[in-house]
């Protein structure tokens, strides 16, 4: 478990006097997201909330102070441009809150659905930027010794500028510390055989299958497994070695690392600089 006391304390505010809440733009299963201001920035504001309820359910009182825990301890030390900048915290429960820089785009999974309904296809030297934003954010995370463990379109936003950013650290660990974790984390859709599989081998490469997903959800321009349930996806992938089928119109280098990415065994999956490399060079 991650224990916040062993962070810097001043990025953990006790006075709330500089915060402006503003209105509420999306909700999860155990909190909010705000716009606001906090010291005349433009931020945004992440509302978790143990509700009366949850003290008789331990379970879910437990699952929110870890989930804080795990995003105060690594977003605070994370610095980036393609990682969510971390602005400050406060807990006091019931309430915990996690402020960062507020991204004005949105999620990657937003625009890919607009993309989708329109039936538009993203061009070849679009998807090489955004995945390299994605790689490279990724690549930086995995050189801190943190696995993201639940990389997929809605954890990744988008500034002004077009510039992606990797986001959500409520499942992370350090990867050290991931064998010892015996949750099964992560969304089906993008989730990495291993970890299906519960298999305590949690190491960096479930981000690069993950990747993988993603990667081709850009070239392809459908939710990978659209057809299919989590549930039936997870079976599939498991014990039938299902992938997405990769478009016949797909770069023959593009397609080889996504094949690359999502590999069945770990240990062939290319580390993320591997993959920066690969962009680059198709970029060029």
């Amino acid at each position: 478990m991650v224990e916040t006391d062993d962070i810097d304390n001043q990025l953990m505010v006790d006075d709330l006097s500089s915060l402006f809440l503003g209105p509420s733009f999306a909700r999860g299963a155990h909190g909010e997201l705000h716009r606001g201001t906090y010291k005349d920035d433009s931020v945004a504001v992440k509302i978790s909330r143990i509700l009366d309820d949850y003290h008789n359910n331990l379970d879910s009182a437990d699952k929110i102070q870890k989930q804080f825990d795990r995003e105060f301890t690594f977003l605070s030390r994370l610095h980036h441009p393609n990682v969510l900048k971390f602005v400050a915290a406060y807990k006091q429960p019931p309430t915990f809150m996690i402020i960062t820089e507020y991204v004005s785009g949105g999620s990657l999974r937003s625009y890919l659905n607009k993309i989708e309904r329109n039936r538009e296809l993203l061009p070849l030297i679009k998807v090489i930027a955004m995945a390299l934003d994605i790689a490279r954010g990724m690549g930086y995370i995995h050189s801190q010794g943190i696995v993201h463990r639940d990389l997929k379109p809605d954890n990744i936003l988008i500034s002004k500028d077009f510039h992606l950013k990797v986001a959500d650290f409520g499942l992370a660990c350090e990867e050290s510390q991931c064998r010892r974790l015996t949750d099964i984390a992560g969304t089906y859709r993008w989730m990495a055989p291993e970890m299906v599989k519960g298999k305590k081998s949690n190491n960096r490469k479930i981000d690069v299958y993950s990747f993988g997903l993603i990667l081709w959800e850009l070239v392809a321009g459908t939710v990978p497994f659209e057809d299919m349930t989590p549930e039936q996806v997870a079976f599939a992938v498991v014990n039938k070695n299902l992938r997405p089928h990769v478009p016949e119109r797909c770069h023959p280098t593009m397609r080889a690392l996504i094949e690359q990415c999502w590999c069945s065994k770990p240990e062939k999956r290319l580390e993320f600089w591997q993959i920066v490399e690969t962009l680059e060079h198709l970029e060029a």
